[in-house]
């Protein structure tokens, strides 16, 4: 149990490194280089690696070290459609299944969301800690396990790219709040209305990297 809260606090420091570029991406690095910058040793880092491959966040290169691959656009918009998909189906069961605990903690975060004065960094622990309220409340495993690097990843083309973090953090509390306050109060429509106007933001943040707007959409298709 000991070993897995150290891989655990090893792994937040790597993703941490990577989401602020502390590694330049498209560079190698080698575990022993990890062990000395996060202070942990060579087994919760070799753990955290492999969870960080897993989600896409690093590549292992036998003999050669960890390679941290650049984000492009097209691969943020890629994985934007899936996240779509993934975050819909988690809000509309936390709706249905989140209990009194959940509830609780989901009240107090949408009061710190509306609040609270955020750094960069202290907002991108708020929403990690937001994303672990939703899928924690959806109870579904296997949900939570799809669902994490497409938010890691997500989280790290933002930071990447971040221009006006007040004006930025200060959408995102908003979006969020939404969400929370959805599902809070049961109605499954207007948390995945919620949810699909958090993702709609993120493809438009995406585009606006390359300076462009983002095409219009057919009327089939719906923010809702």
């Amino acid at each position: 149990m000991a070993e897995k809260g150290k891989a655990d606090g090893a792994y937040d420091a790597i993703e941490r490194m990577i989401i602020f570029q502390e590694i330049t991406p498209g560079s190698l690095v080698s575990e022993s280089m990890l062990t000395a910058s996060t202070g942990f040793g060579r087994t919760p880092v070799r753990e955290a690696l492999q969870r960080l491959a897993r989600e896409g966040m690093v590549q292992i290169h036998p003999s050669k070290g960890v390679l941290v691959p650049a984000a492009s656009v097209d691969t943020q918009l890629r994985l934007l459609e899936l996240r779509r998909v993934l975050e819909s189906l988690a809000v509309g069961l936390a709706c249905d299944r989140a209990l009194h605990e959940h509830r609780k903690n989901m009240a107090a975060m949408v009061d710190r969301l509306k609040k609270e004065q955020f750094t960069l960094g202290s907002y991108l622990e708020t929403v990690k800690e937001t994303h672990h309220l939703i899928v924690g409340a959806a109870a579904n495993e296997y949900l939570a396990d799809a669902l994490a690097p497409a938010q890691a990843l997500s989280r790290r083309f933002w930071i990447a790219h971040m221009r006006d973090e007040e004006h930025q953090i200060s959408l995102g509390s908003a979006l969020h709040s939404k969400i929370l306050e959805a599902i809070l109060a049961r109605d499954e429509s207007a948390a995945k209305a919620a949810s699909q106007a958090l993702n709609d933001y993120l493809v438009d943040f995406a585009y606006a990297v390359l300076g462009h707007q983002r095409p219009l959409r057919n009327k089939d298709s719906s923010a809702a």
